[in-house]
C-alpha cells in the first residue's frame, strides 16, 4: 500500500467520532475534577492557575483551556509545525465549550461540597479523564496542543518520551500551584497512575473497535 494510501486509511469516521467523544469526556472529567476542590490533573492545573490568578469565576474555566490551547498551537507553529494536525484542531476548537458543559453540569449532579460528595465527583471525573484520553489515543488520528508541546521539547533535548513526559508534567504541576491552581489528591493520583491507565484503556478501544481492518 503506498503512503498516501495508508495516510488516507488513517482518517475515518469511525475514528473521528471517536476521537471527539474522547474529547468531549476528557472535558467533562477535567471540568468536575476542578469542581471538587480536591485537586486537577497536571493540565488542569494550568487552567485553574490561570483561571486564579487573573481572578475568572470557575464557570469560565473552558474560556481559559481556549486560549492556553491556541498559545500553544502558535508555538507549535513556529517551533514544532510537524505535530500540528488535525487531532490538535479537533482539540482546540470544541475544547473550552465542553469545560464549559461540563463546569455547568457538575453542581446539577453534586449539589453541595461535602468531602464524600466531592469524593463522588473525583472520581466520576477521574474516570472520565482517563476513558477520554483513551478513546482520543485509540483513535490515532493526531496529538493534543499539550502533548504536542511536550514532543517539541523531546526532539530539541533528545530526551526519552518518558523523561519528557514526567518532566513536562512536573513542570506544569509546578507553574499551576505558583498561579495559584488547586494542588491536591487529584494531581497526585492522575500524575501517578494516568501513564499505565492510558496505555491499558486505549488498548482495549483499539482491539475492540479497530482490529477488524488488521485481520
Amino acid at each position: 500500500m503506498s503512503q498516501k494510501k495508508q495516510s488516507q486509511s488513517r482518517i475515518s469516521i469511525k475514528k473521528i467520532i471517536l476521537a471527539i467523544t474522547g474529547i468531549f469526556l476528557v472535558c467533562i472529567g477535567v471540568a468536575f475534577n476542578n469542581n471538587t476542590g480536591l485537586g486537577n490533573d497536571p493540565v488542569g492545573i494550568i487552567y485553574d492557575g490561570l483561571r486564579v490568578a487573573f481572578n475568572i469565576p470557575i464557570i469560565k474555566l473552558g474560556y481559559i483551556s481556549n486560549i492556553v490551547n491556541i498559545v500553544l498551537i502558535v508555538i507549535l507553529l513556529l517551533i514544532g509545525r510537524h505535530y500540528v494536525n488535525i487531532g490538535t484542531a479537533m482539540y482546540l476548537i470544541p475544547y473550552g465549550l465542553f469545560i464549559t458543559i461540563g463546569s455547568n453540569i457538575y453542581p446539577m449532579i453534586f449539589k453541595n461540597m461535602y468531602i464524600i460528595t466531592s469524593g463522588l465527583g473525583a472520581i466520576c471525573g477521574i474516570s472520565l479523564y482517563y476513558l477520554g484520553i483513551s478513546m482520543f489515543v485509540a483513535a490515532d488520528i493526531g496529538i493534543d496542543p499539550f502533548n504536542g508541546f511536550m514532543m517539541t521539547i523531546r526532539d530539541k533535548s533528545g530526551w526519552s518520551i518518558r523523561r519528557s513526559k514526567i518532566t513536562f508534567d512536573v513542570c506544569l504541576v509546578i507553574v499551576g500551584i505558583i498561579l495559584g491552581g488547586k494542588f491536591g489528591i487529584i494531581t497526585i493520583i492522575t500524575a501517578i497512575t494516568t501513564g499505565p491507565t492510558i496505555q491499558f484503556l486505549s488498548g482495549i478501544f483499539k482491539e475492540k473497535l479497530f482490529t477488524e481492518r488488521n485481520s
